[in-house]
């Protein structure tokens, strides 16, 4: 196999965590630059692309939608029309679960009716749909790769907000909310990416997330668990905390609805159809990714 990778968005989380990952292939980083100018022609004898450039989800709410369908949509639509010009055989577009459904009943699958209400969501959407409309020549494969909350090294998500609730012995308010929520780890994603490059895996859209899942609480007890600490729960009436989360909107507190409703909503997403397609078990547990994650930002602050 060409060893030679196109990747985009190499300097962000995922992006940093895949280039260490692949570190033994030739990787050709591709800029903002060239995604916003189609400056694509010096990507050549490539054997994939890989996309995770785009516009993440955003929990304050200041940018404009927009911005959304030009670095989720647009973007990818013209590194698309790329590949399919070169001789590259692989297309990696990392999208997400939000492009399905923002909130799910039962379990969330590649069947399941799609009906994103961001436009993070629809923005990640529409990038599938350009792509899944184009004539895919022989020889080339395309992966739209849907992953749920990815954690790990260097992640800056709602799991740092937990973190500083247990480094810092604040109780845990949150403990009155039952839910059961899928968690990606970083190595999982990054294992299923090398298995999709080397091996002939059908085209087509796949949900990745870790085999278990857990619930906000039980996350909560392994971050207590990686600084040797007993968690702190306090069942504080959820029709509070949603008052508070809607006051935390408009004075800017750590919690407002939209960090509420990821902390404290159910959200189940199967991983069976990437299972079944890689053929083999993902390297890491959900618990064991999460501990990995927890130490790391032990190490970043420092603590003991």
């Amino acid at each position: 196999m060409n060893n030679r990778l196109a990747i985009s968005g190499c300097s962000g989380f995922v992006g940093k965590n895949l280039t260490l990952y692949l570190k033994n292939n030739d990787i050709q980083v591709i800029s903002r630059v060239d995604l916003y100018h189609d400056n694509f022609n010096r990507f050549t004898d490539t054997y994939a692309f890989i996309h995770l450039a785009g516009k993440a989800h955003d929990l304050n709410k200041t940018s404009v939608p927009e911005d959304y369908y030009e670095a989720n949509f647009e973007v990818t639509k013209r590194l698309y029309d790329a590949f399919l010009k070169s001789d590259a055989k692989k297309f990696v577009f990392v999208s997400s679960v939000k492009a399905s459904a923002d909130t799910i009943i039962g379990v969330l699958t590649e069947e399941t009716e799609v009906n994103p209400q961001t436009h993070y969501g629809k923005s990640k959407r529409l990038a599938e749909e350009y792509i899944q409309r184009q004539l895919l020549p022989e020889g080339k494969s395309y992966y739209i790769l849907r992953p749920c909350m990815i954690h790990g090294p260097g992640n800056k998500g709602n799991l740092n907000l937990l973190y500083k609730f247990v480094s810092n012995g604040i109780p845990y308010p949150l403990a009155a909310f039952k839910n059961e929520r899928s968690f990606l780890s970083i190595e999982n994603l990054c294992f299923v990416i090398k298995e999709i490059l080397q091996n002939p895996i059908p085209s087509g859209i796949y949900n990745v997330a870790d085999d278990e899942t857990l619930s906000t609480t039980e996350v909560v007890a392994i971050l207590a668990n990686s600084l040797n600490r007993l968690p702190i729960f306090w069942k504080i009436p959820s029709k509070f905390l949603m008052l508070l989360a809607k006051i935390g909107d408009i004075i800017k507190l750590p919690i407002n609805t939209e960090r509420l409703k990821k902390l404290t909503e159910s959200y189940v997403v199967s991983n069976e159809k990437i299972k079944k397609a890689v053929g083999v078990p993902f390297p890491i547990g959900a618990k064991e990714g999460l501990l990995k994650t927890a130490n790391s930002f032990k190490q970043e602050t420092g603590l003991k």
